[in-house]
């Protein structure tokens, strides 16, 4: 089932608050790039056109970030877990050192292996953070410890050890499992390093989402001035990918800043739940859904203050769209580019699908031909058995 929920308490007239600052900034974004930039193989990713698409939905323009290359990992989360092992360890060298010139080339170089080794991150995954985690582990020399639930694909298992790390499982659902890891990390002195905040815990997630920023970085960068989007539909699970895109969009777009749409599964909708409630609420059960990126029942707290008041509205949607999604995307057809998007990297795009199919939600929505569509792939077939099961019936 559909539904739709308008953000009264968006500050849609408001240049970006001072105090959000304090959570998310375009500083923070932009010492992030500066650091990321110097990482062995980075290249932006690219900000792909849709033109027959857009025609087909009666829309002005589509643009596809398209994040299934970033670094050979096929997801956007690279930028977020692997930025803040870097920065917890340069801040644990200093500690020790008291060199205050540490870069990653001397994590990259093993300079400091002798420190790093005897560091242990960890954190709970769906798959593609830990993944993010793993592997900047592995390139900055520290020991890696990554929690999963049984929801979390073979594939995806494989893919994380493929970085040296340890993937232990545990019963209960992605909540569950964010708990139980950061238990373990505190009994045996392990460096949490979750993309979800909670009381208590802001200042390493705050580093992930900064990472994830040079996503929105990039595509003010490619996006000319006068070509700023209308609308952005975006998918959510805790919320920090989005709160990051709608900070770094609002202060630097400020009143131009496109219309924001979170986009969630309908079997895992806690910041729609949210929204509803006007605060925190947690969302129960197995979370059963085939998104499985955004299989999430807790919100992330630091997230919340962003998007409650950032975020014009909230969508949930069956499964079925983002699959739907992910076949449009691979057929490529008139001309627009064949693309590969998993389960979550779709769902933006299945979100837009549904307001496109009912007329009703175009108005409520604004959405008609001069309108321009950002959308962000934020992963690529990370479980590749799933993907061609799911676009090709294989």
């Amino acid at each position: 089932m559909i539904k739709i929920f308008h953000n009264a308490a968006v500050l849609r007239s408001r240049a970006y608050p001072e105090k959000l600052k304090n959570t998310l900034s375009k500083e923070g974004a932009h010492r992030a790039l500066g650091e990321i930039r110097k990482w062995p193989r980075y290249q932006a990713m690219p900000l792909i056109e849709l033109p027959d698409l857009s025609r087909k939905s009666g829309l002005g323009q589509i643009y596809f970030k398209d994040e299934s290359g970033r670094f050979g990992l096929k997801s956007f989360k690279t930028l977020g877990g692997a930025y803040a092992v870097s920065e917890i360890l340069k801040a644990e060298i200093v500690s020790q050192t008291d060199n205050a010139q540490v870069t990653s080339a001397d994590l990259v170089a093993g300079t400091y292996a002798h420190i790093t080794r005897n560091i242990t991150v960890s954190c709970a995954t769906d798959g593609n953070h830990g993944r993010s985690v793993a592997w900047g582990a592995q390139m900055f020399n520290c020991a890696c410890k990554i929690y999963v639930h049984g929801g979390v694909s073979e594939r995806r298992r494989e893919a994380i050890t493929a970085y040296g790390a340890e993937v232990i499982c545990v019963e209960g659902n992605y909540d569950d499992t964010v708990h139980h890891a950061a238990s373990e990390a505190v009994k045996n002195n392990w460096v949490t390093v979750s993309d979800t905040s909670y009381e208590g815990y802001s200042k390493i997630p705050r580093m992930v989402m900064e990472g994830y920023m040079v996503m929105a970085a990039e595509i003010t960068e490619q996006i000319a001035a006068s070509q700023i989007p209308t609308h952005v539909f975006i998918q959510a699970g805790v919320g920090g990918m989005a709160a990051a895109v709608c900070a770094y969009f609002w202060e630097v777009w400020e009143e131009k800043r496109p219309r924001f749409i979170i986009v969630e599964p309908d079997k895992a909708d806690c910041l729609y739940q949210s929204a509803v409630a006007g605060k925190p609420t947690i969302v129960k059960g197995d979370l059963d859904t085939a998104m499985a990126g955004l299989a999430c029942g807790e919100i992330s707290i630091q997230a919340w203050e962003i998007l409650n008041r950032g975020v014009d509205d909230f969508l949930v949607i069956p499964d079925q769209y983002a699959f739907d999604a992910m076949k449009i995307l691979a057929r490529g057809k008139g001309g627009d580019s064949s693309l590969v998007s998993g389960e979550s990297g779709a769902a933006g795009l299945g979100g837009l699908l549904a307001i496109c199919n009912d007329d009703h939600m175009r108005i409520k929505l604004g959405l008609g031909e001069t309108s321009s569509v950002l959308l962000i792939g934020t992963e690529g077939d990370t479980d590749e058995a799933l993907y061609q099961q799911i676009v090709y019936g294989r």
